[in-house]
């Protein structure tokens, strides 16, 4: 029997109202917020929001070399046939590719960026892993869209994360615009847990890579959250980066536009806030999904 105290019950037969998160959204110490490099400015924009934007962070030179390392990953023949690359919907053109911290140097690099994980680390309050990493390619035309979510509703029911102590990194190597689907984001929905409805099926993520229909969140809370704080999507150059909390609601609409939105993703947990077992399905995901 799992005698684990469950702080975010999720997956439920019946409907639990949403209720506020029990954890800190800055982890950090007075003394570590002083040492990072984010501003008080910033540290008191991302615990009222739950993401923070920084336009043209990277220069073109880096980006550039992302860009040829993503096309050279969509073209190699064994990344395509890897259980950890997600094809589109209806078509054969990649969605996303994970674990890529893991089969390519130049992204492994780019994830132990000083310059990302001094503000990460700043934000949590500790050391930090990886616990996840992709490229979403989202292609002209044929992009699908992503319905609201909170991250780490699947990451705590499906993986076994057991405290809202992650920060995501998603890093722009072309142009978000208001035309090629954008990352939407819903300002303060991160003070709040939305528990959903319906049990976890066995190898959920098969299905949830390309459209999520389980740890989707209810039309009446949605409504409520934005209703209160809104919706945002950061749009600007290729090198923009965004940081976004854990528990932050968020989806995408199609991209009906011919400009692909590609960007590279990382998920940085505390290694205070270790994985355990799932507390809402059978068995954890595969490794490329959550590192254990």
């Amino acid at each position: 029997m799992d005698h684990r105290e469950d702080l975010y019950p999720s997956r439920t037969v019946s409907k639990i109202p949403m209720f506020p998160r029990r954890d800190p959204v800055i982890h950090s110490s007075p003394e570590q917020r002083r040492w990072g490099p984010l501003t008080e400015q910033e540290l008191a924009a991302f615990e009222r929001d739950g993401f923070l934007f920084f336009p043209g962070f990277f220069g073109a030179a880096e980006i550039e070399a992302c860009i040829d390392e993503l096309h050279r990953l969509s073209r190699d023949p064994a990344v395509r046939a890897s259980e950890a690359t997600v094809l589109e919907p209806g078509s054969n053109e990649v969605r996303s590719i994970f674990a890529i911290h893991e089969t390519s140097p130049h992204f492994a690099r780019l994830a132990s960026d000083r310059r990302i994980l001094d503000r990460v680390e700043q934000l949590l309050g500790s050391p930090v892993y990886v616990h996840q990493s992709r490229i979403n390619y989202k292609p002209g035309f044929k992009g699908k869209g992503f319905n609201w979510h909170s991250d780490f509703e699947t990451w705590h029911a499906e993986d076994g994360m057991p405290r809202m102590r992650a920060v995501s990194c998603s890093i722009i190597l072309t142009e978000n615009n208001e035309f090629n689907g954008p990352l939407m984001l819903i300002p303060g929905s991160h003070k709040y847990f939305v528990p959903c409805v319906g049990a976890t099926p066995d190898d959920h993520y098969r299905n949830s890579l390309k459209e999520q229909q389980i740890g989707v969140p209810d039309e009446d809370s949605i409504r409520e959250l934005v209703q209160a704080g809104g919706i945002e999507a950061p749009k600007g150059p290729a090198g923009s980066m965004l940081l976004f909390e854990c528990n932050v609601l968020h989806g995408s609409n199609a991209n009906m536009s011919p400009y692909p939105r590609s960007n590279v993703f990382f998920v940085f947990n505390s290694v205070e806030n270790r994985l355990q077992q799932p507390f809402a399905a059978r068995k954890p995901r595969p490794w490329f999904l959550a590192a254990r």
